[in-house]
């Protein structure tokens, strides 16, 4: 066994593929960023007040996953913060939060406690009133004259986690600050998150909002071009390569962080099998793992009452006298497995919409069936592989031995 390790790792001493795999990551923020210069530049135009010590119109930022939203606001932040580096005048401080993070941004109280520890404070991570650690992060903010803009990227997990409270809360802060003034930067893949607010928290916003166009297949192809030379060795991408990569994301909603994952993805499988070109087939592999892995961190992440719902929906699946599954069949099974664990029961037009939101993830398939005078049913069967369907079971049920 140990040879057969050396064996492995001399092979990765010799590398045949990589250049710099960093700027194939996402967190890699590039020197030019292609097919965004209209919306980098009304963002910048926006925020530019803060290099007068002003506050901006608060900020939103729209587009499907992988349009570049936080990549250009990255860029504009970093920009600003070069020209108002060692301003006598004023201070500015940009802080970035993703409230999609999990034992995070899940609750008001742990945003906030989030934001304190950012700004160089400290509170338990429970235990506290809401309106108390309001006022400790009012104490640590406002003690100094300073500027802060507030980029909270997934923005509608927080109205979807929390409710749309927090976002008029926020906002409504500056009326409470003496030195200290507050720009909301929110960016969100729903195009339609800020129609479904409260017309209060809307008003209390006072947005402006630039809205990020999918890429075409073109445009990917572009971006991976440029990325893949700085990435790679010459010679190592086979032809077509980078055109299938682009083809696979144009359909993913032109979504370029799942063309580069895919790129550097398929050069580590074209590694581990010591070949020295990328070829279709790796990029064929390579989707296929980025699927299964998609949906693993997908049910990973969900909350409990998402965990019960698909663990009640994969185990009605093994019983094979019940196919296809009916929402009141799942409800039924959910209900009991919540009684039994002592967790609190949703209703069931709330257990209907989490097997929609599965529906709309892939990882079941919802068909809408007419019973004449009985109405419509949904009929729900699952639209995940036998190997991931194995180990989802397995996240849901660590998940339900919790309780």
């Amino acid at each position: 066994m140990g040879k057969e390790i050396d064996k492995i790792f001399d092979s990765f001493g010799q590398n045949n593929i990589f250049k710099d795999k960093v700027v194939l990551q996402s967190n890699h923020i590039p020197s030019e960023i292609p097919h965004r210069t209209e919306q980098i530049k009304q963002t910048a135009s926006i925020l530019a007040p803060v290099l007068r010590g002003e506050r901006p119109s608060n900020l939103f930022l729209y587009g499907k996953t992988g349009t570049g939203k936080t990549l250009s606001m990255q860029y504009v932040r970093d920009e600003l913060l070069k020209r108002t580096d060692g301003n006598p005048n004023f201070k500015l401080r940009i802080e970035y939060l993703n409230c999609k993070l999990k034992k995070v941004a899940d609750t008001e109280y742990r945003i906030l406690a989030e934001l304190i520890k950012k700004m160089g404070g400290e509170v338990p991570t429970t235990g506290l009133p809401t309106q108390e650690v309001y006022s400790r992060f009012i104490d640590i903010i406002d003690k100094e004259k300073q500027l802060i803009l507030l980029i909270l990227d997934e923005i509608d997990q927080t109205v979807k986690k929390i409710s749309s409270d927090f976002l008029y809360n926020l906002t409504r802060l500056n009326s409470e600050l003496s030195k200290t003034q507050i720009c909301v930067v929110g960016i969100s893949n729903n195009l339609t998150f800020l129609d479904d607010l409260d017309p209060r928290v809307r008003s209390s916003l006072s947005e402006e909002e630039v809205v990020f166009p999918p890429y075409n297949a073109i445009q990917l192809q572009e971006i991976l071009k440029q990325r893949a030379d700085l990435a790679f060795k010459e010679g190592v991408i086979e032809d077509g390569v980078i055109s299938k990569c682009s083809a696979f994301a144009a359909r993913e909603h032109g979504d370029a962080r799942r063309a580069l994952d895919l790129l550097r993805v398929a050069g580590e499988l074209a590694e581990r099998d010591h070949s020295k070109q990328i070829s279709l087939k790796h990029i064929d592999e390579a989707n296929n793992k980025i699927e299964k892995d998609k949906i693993l961190d997908v049910i990973t992440s969900e909350p409990k009452q998402f965990q019960f719902v698909l663990n009640s929906i994969i185990s009605l699946s093994e019983k094979k006298n019940i196919t296809p599954l009916f929402t009141g069949d799942i409800y039924n099974y959910y209900r009991d497995l919540c009684l039994k664990n002592h967790m609190e029961v949703l209703t069931q037009r709330r257990v209907g919409d989490i097997v929609q939101e599965f529906d709309m993830l892939g990882i079941i398939n919802v068909r809408v069936i007419s019973k004449g005078r009985g109405g419509r049913m949904r009929e729900i069967k699952l639209a995940i592989n036998k190997d991931i369907i194995e180990k989802a079971k397995e996240i849901t049920q660590k998940f339900l031995d919790h309780y």
